[in-house]
């Protein structure tokens, strides 16, 4: 804008104050002073009128609005409005609402010592109706059991993803504070990927969709209200049904072996049930046996666990045998 001389003022109608903000008003040069008025108009109002009712700044507005269509709104689920650990877990759920894969937060559906799963409606661009997403507590490597037994059953990757073999500079780097972030990072990475191997092999598990941060996101198992599934322990199974889910529960743990995956934690607790079909969850402590052979105390506990549990619906089973074969045929690479 030019320079306004000392000769008179001029009136400002617009001004380009780098934000394209209209400024309203004269603006008197320097050292002018007003004319004296011939005549002195008594008691006359002037009607003051607000800056924010300008045309010129509602103009500026709407034209501030129309940039804006299209863009999403602030990711602020109401559900999580008074929960102790709102930020954490907004910034854990963020991206998958900014990826189009969520809309918003509808209720905790379980919550243990090493994550929350969260029942949330899915964006419209996914076709479905509800998602489910874990996401784990920023201190959730202490509470697994039998750290070392599990960490060294399965690949170690690092911050990229990348596995890490015998790397001393590496193992002495997990010691560290931010080694211990990324322990936990990779714990994270390793189940999403299992489930993702075990779900395109035909395991009864459910579809995960995408991982980012500490937050993982996978098909809901519920009905369409948003209710979810029961756990198996929950259930008492129709006669009929016992032996067949069963023998399904089996050929699961058959599967995850031949995709080199042993749960690891496998029992009642940890599969969903709902008109008759079943679908395993939480595969943290999954392992992988070609990284430790002496794993098969894990395959048996497994085994013996989903028998016990059906033994009370008349299911006859011997867990020492099943495991066996299992382990046998997987060393012989028939599987």
């Amino acid at each position: 804008m030019g320079r306004i001389g000392a000769g008179g003022a001029q009136a400002l109608v617009m001004s380009d104050n780098g934000s394209g903000m209209p400024a309203l008003g004269a603006v008197p040069a320097p050292n002018e002073r007003p004319e004296r008025a011939e005549t002195v108009v008594r008691d006359e109002k002037i009607e003051k009128t607000s800056y924010e009712a300008s045309e010129e700044v509602q103009r500026w507005l709407r034209e501030r609005d129309a940039e804006r269509v299209g863009e999403k709104p602030p990711f602020n689920p109401t559900f999580l409005a008074h929960q102790r650990d709102r930020l954490w877990v907004l910034s854990s759920l963020e991206r998958f609402y900014e990826e189009d894969l969520i809309t918003d937060v509808l209720h905790v559906v379980k919550s243990g010592k090493e994550a929350t799963v969260y029942c949330c409606a899915a964006d419209p661009a996914t076709g479905l109706e509800h998602l489910a997403a874990k996401v784990y507590r920023p201190r959730m490597f202490r509470g697994l059991k039998n750290d070392v037994v599990y960490r060294q059953s399965r690949a170690q990757l690092d911050a990229d993803g990348h596995e890490v073999r015998n790397d001393r500079r590496w193992k002495a780097h997990q010691r560290s504070g931010r080694g211990q972030s990324e322990r936990v990072a990779s714990w994270i990475t390793y189940e999403f990927l299992t489930q993702q191997r075990l779900y395109e092999a035909g395991a009864d598990v459910p579809r995960p969709l995408s991982h980012i941060g500490n937050g993982v996101l996978m098909e809901y198992v519920g009905d369409a209200d948003g209710e979810a599934a029961a756990l198996l322990r929950e259930v008492a199974l129709p006669a009929e049904e016992a032996r067949p889910i069963f023998e399904r529960i089996l050929r699961n743990v058959e599967l995850f072996l031949a995709c080199d995956r042993i749960h690891g934690d496998l029992s009642a607790y940890n599969i969903l049930y709902q008109e008759g079909a079943i679908a395993i969850i939480d595969f943290a402590q999954a392992i992988d046996p070609r990284y430790n052979p002496e794993v098969y105390p894990l395959l048996l506990r497994d085994v013996e666990r989903i028998c016990r549990h059906f033994a009370r619906y008349g299911v006859d089973a011997d867990a020492s045998a099943i495991a066996g074969e299992l382990w046998a045929r997987y060393l012989a690479g028939e599987l």
